[in-house]
This record gives structure tokens, C-alpha cells and sequence, in this order.
């Protein structure tokens, strides 16, 4: 007859330190995650605003953020790559129809 599985586990300390460690990580990957998204909306923020001066300060922060991010490992830097060049082609198209314009 087979026995009845307990749904309690015994867990080893290094299982119990394991998990202490991917929680820690996850909520902090989270964090960078979370401000790489925030900086990319305020450049595209002030790109709706057609403020150059904010856009070239922000662009400047934003890359900052996303290159430390991924030297950290939180996303990786072929991503941090696409992300930046995708966010430089939005600036380059918004400053040219700007000057064209005008």
C-alpha cells in the first residue's frame, strides 16, 4: 500500500538560506526593473513635450540607469542595448521633425 505523501517538507539550511537569497534578489531586480520603465517614460514624457533641454538630461539618465542594470545583471546587456538604441531612435526622430518644423 503506498503511504500519504506529507505536504510539510523538511528543508535543509542551505535550502532555507537558498530561498532568504531569491527573495532578497527578486525584490531587487524588481527595483531596477522598476527604474529603468520610470526613466524611459519621463524621457518619452518630455518628448510629448518637445522640451530639448529635459529630453537630453533625461536621455543621459536613463541610459545611466540602464547600463548599470545590466553591468549588475539585472537585465542583460544585449537588452540594455535594444533598450537604449530603441529610446536614441525615438529622441533622433522627435529632434529632427523638430528642426525640420521649424
Amino acid at each position: 500500500m503506498a503511504t500519504k505523501r506529507s505536504t510539510v517538507k523538511k528543508r535543509s539550511k542551505s535550502v532555507l538560506k537558498r530561498i532568504r537569497q531569491n527573495a532578497k534578489r527578486r525584490l531587487r531586480n524588481q527595483a531596477w526593473k522598476t527604474r529603468i520603465k520610470t526613466s524611459i517614460k519621463k524621457v518619452e514624457e518630455a518628448l510629448a513635450q518637445n522640451n530639448k533641454e529635459a529630453i537630453q538630461k533625461l536621455l543621459n539618465e536613463a541610459i545611466k540607469i540602464i547600463n548599470k542594470a545590466a553591468s549588475k545583471g539585472v537585465i542583460h546587456k544585449n537588452k540594455a542595448s535594444r533598450k537604449i538604441s530603441r529610446l536614441m531612435k525615438k529622441v533622433n526622430a522627435a529632434l529632427i521633425s523638430a528642426n525640420t518644423t521649424n
